[in-house]
């Protein structure tokens, strides 16, 4: 073991001990073949010394699954602390230059996740300085995060809550003038299907009939108690889990990002979103509420367009329903668009 003295700034001595043997350079060794702590050696930057081997212009170059601890502020909610997903990205309009400078978008990210809140304004600011870390090798910047949205919601009859989580997408594109900023999410809810309700009434129907044929005259408790009997639900209509995946584009009215606003407004305008915390009183209600909101997936796509064509902080609208049949193999699929002069297509996925 050998003991070595050290000096801090204050001048007082620190005793290191160690196992390891500490050199020091050799007194002799000329001033200028000696390199210090703080000296920095020329580096090679082939991005930037290099010319492209193919001359052409990039759409998009950048970083995926970037991930970074973030502060998002809800319009309804506020600030929101969430572990993101991010993909940063500058196009490459010279087809001279061979690459970007890949670890600048990353220190920029960085830098913001540490220091700042994301809103509509504070994204705009980071677009733009994004962009001018590239001047003269790129004319458009986007970036995209993505995380899950916790939200603590009530039950539907009972005292109790419980936390639901809603994936978010925000996605943002300058393009040097105009910054484009747009909101997804997808929503699960049940939906019990029309047809399959009418024939199982039919077949109630069919059975209360055969039940008390025999009878000219029934009195109130013999239904009554029929229907609590199994025989009251001798035939049920299918339902399934099914899903509302929305994207949006923010109006210039958004200051914050209207997460918790366009998931409550989707859940209110379907009835029938999944439940966390649920209790028989709660079950009960859930029923209640398929029943009396049967549909099929063009109906669920109509009520989601109708709700958003009056929304005027949304300047367009992107739906696709999915019911995960229970009867069939396969789903039933709805998507419909808002329908404006270069707005959303009508994709099927996005």
């Amino acid at each position: 073991m050998t003991t070595t003295k050290l000096e801090r700034k204050d001048n007082a001595e620190v005793t290191l001990k160690t196992d390891t043997i500490i050199t020091t350079p050799d007194i002799a060794t000329p001033e200028k073949n000696r390199v210090g702590k703080t000296e920095k050696r020329a580096m090679p930057d082939v991005a930037t010394e290099q010319k492209a081997q193919y001359c052409s212009t990039l759409d998009w170059v950048g970083m995926s699954k970037v991930a970074l601890p973030i502060i998002i502020k809800d319009q309804t909610l506020g600030d929101f602390n969430t572990s993101a997903r991010i993909e940063t990205y500058v196009n490459l309009a010279n087809p001279q230059i061979k690459g970007i400078h890949m670890s600048r978008l990353y220190l920029l990210l960085v830098e913001f996740a540490n220091n700042h809140v994301l809103t509509i304004a504070s994204l705009v600011v980071f677009l733009k300085e994004k962009l001018s870390s590239h001047k003269d090798i790129s004319d458009r910047a986007c970036l995209q995060i993505e995380f899950d949205y916790l939200v603590n919601q009530p039950a539907l009859k009972s005292q109790y809550r419980g936390w639901k989580d809603y994936p978010i997408i925000i996605k943002a594109t300058f393009d040097g003038k105009d910054v484009d900023i747009e909101m997804g999410t997808k929503v699960p809810y049940s939906s019990t299907c029309p047809c399959s309700s009418a024939l199982a009434r039919q077949l109630l129907q069919q059975a209360f009939t055969e039940d008390f044929k025999r009878r000219d005259i029934i009195d109130k408790q013999s239904i009554e108690k029929w229907l609590r009997s199994e025989r009251g639900s001798v035939a049920t209509p299918h339902s399934q889990r099914s899903y509302a995946d929305i994207w949006v584009k923010l109006g210039s009215d958004c200051a914050d990002f209207p997460m918790y606003q366009l998931i409550n407004a989707i859940e209110s305008v379907l009835k029938t979103p999944v439940q966390t915390a649920v209790k028989r009183e709660d079950e009960q209600e859930f029923a209640r509420l398929n029943g009396a909101n049967q549909m099929f997936c063009e109906d669920a796509a109509r009520r989601l367009k109708s709700h958003l064509n009056q929304q005027s902080q949304f300047k367009d609208f992107w739906v696709r329903v999915e019911h995960l049949e229970s009867l069939h193999a396969h789903d039933a699929v709805a998507v419909t668009v808002k329908g404006i002069n270069s707005g959303y297509l009508p994709l099927l996925h996005r």
